[in-house]
């Protein structure tokens, strides 16, 4: 059986390491849960379970499973029920309606546990790479207060909305991407080809050149001669990077430095907000209470600085502090974010004023990401004019000398 390491609130408010035995982490939870157990994170099970988990022929090819088709399928799943049908029908009517996907097997075999007595949530537990752990929480609170319609509704709305956010940003990152990899694919061509060519023509007339030409013919010698090296040196760089993003001090460093980075540090926080501020409405209108709420929404923040805020402002209202003050003390999230708790711990409707929350920050980030394209083109489009212009001058600047000399 898997292990999973967790941390626990000891009585005297220490956090303490342990270990517990259990099927999935949503088990783990749950018995920790019943024995009394204040938890405040469950990390993954040995690497080895992980290795036989991955290696199940229940796991393969689910990767290949698209974030919008899993969306749309609980968008039709939620309006079968909602319009009478029972849960394993509508689950047939969903095998039906896949088709021939990978999404289809996964609904195939969650109805047949589900008609063999198995609870939806507890079926779904068997497909992690399916399904998240928020997503199983949320409809074993729903199964439990018998408003499953209603979570799965909340669930394809919070990915369908994720989802669109995150098109819309790639969209408007296309174009100058395409932009900076054609531009370097064009100055490499003519610098690797090109002038080599013009340069030994300009060698052998045995005449001065103007400094441009010098320089242009230096930079392609250079590129010539130490060509691997040049693709060495940045491949080498980003294989360092990735290995230190992937231990705990480098991916925290990054994280706050990214936060601190003009122009890109709001947008980061905006995105990282607008996830927590959406996941958590849906999971406290589902009925979970706000620590394990928080404890939840944190883990789609996309952000380890912006998580630790939230890991501490869960223990601060464990032991009840109110949540707004939780979150000012911080000093990370807007005062949008603080106001809008606030309001809502007051009015005891503090989902909605989250959910209105991810509104204004999906908008502001589309608006930012935008701005930001807008002023990123013209300077892509000015620094590759650039480039070329000196190519070219430095081109047919030895010829117009040669023309004078003619004449």
């Amino acid at each position: 059986m898997p292990v999973f390491r967790y941390t626990k609130l000891s009585g005297a408010g220490h956090k303490e390491q342990s270990t517990v035995e259990a099927p999935s982490v949503a088990d783990a939870r749950r018995r920790l849960r019943a024995a009394g157990v204040h938890v405040i994170e469950i990390t993954d099970g040995q690497i080895d379970v992980q290795h036989q988990l991955a290696g199940q022929p229940r796991t393969i090819g689910f990767r290949k499973i698209k974030r919008r088709d899993l969306s749309t399928a609980i968008w039709q799943l939620a309006s079968l029920l909602h319009a009478g049908i029972a849960l394993v029908p509508a689950l047939s009517a969903m095998v039906e309606q896949l088709g021939n996907r990978p999404l289809a097997g996964v609904f195939g075999q969650i109805r047949d546990k589900v008609n063999e007595g198995t609870s939806l949530a507890k079926a779904m537990e068997e497909y992690p790479a399916v399904f998240s752990e928020i997503f199983i929480s949320m409809v074993s609170a729903g199964e439990a207060t018998g408003t499953l319609e209603n979570v799965l509704s909340r669930l394809a709305e919070m990915s369908e909305k994720r989802n669109n956010l995150t098109n819309k940003v790639k969209a408007a990152m296309a174009y100058p991407l395409f932009m900076a990899v054609a531009g370097v694919a064009v100055v490499g061509f003519i610098f690797a080809f090109v002038i080599p060519s013009i340069a030994k023509l300009f060698l052998e007339m045995n005449r001065q050149l103007p400094w441009p030409t010098i320089m242009l013919i230096g930079i392609s010698d250079f590129t010539q001669r130490y060509f691997w090296v040049l693709l060495a040196v940045p491949g080498a760089f980003a294989g360092a990077l990735v290995l230190w993003l992937r231990t705990t001090a480098g991916r925290e460093t990054w994280d706050r430095l990214k936060l601190k980075c003009p122009l890109l540090g709001g947008l980061a926080l905006k995105m990282a907000v607008s996830r927590f501020s959406r996941t958590l409405a849906v999971l406290l209108a589902s009925g979970l209470p706000i620590v394990e709420a928080l404890d939840l929404a944190r883990r789609v923040i996309g952000n380890s600085a912006v998580s630790a805020v939230v890991e501490d402002a869960k223990d601060a209202i464990s032991h009840g502090e109110r949540i707004a003050n939780s979150f000012r003390k911080s000093g990370v999230f807007p005062p949008i974010v603080i106001h809008m708790i606030a309001a809502g711990e007051k009015s005891g409707s503090i989902e909605e004023g989250l959910a209105n929350v991810a509104d204004v920050f999906d908008n502001e980030v589309e608006t930012t990401v935008k701005a930001l394209t807008s002023l990123l083109e013209p300077l892509m489009i000015v620094l590759l004019g650039t480039i070329v212009g000196f190519i070219v001058l430095a081109i047919l600047l030895p010829i117009f000398d040669i023309n004078q000399a003619i004449v």
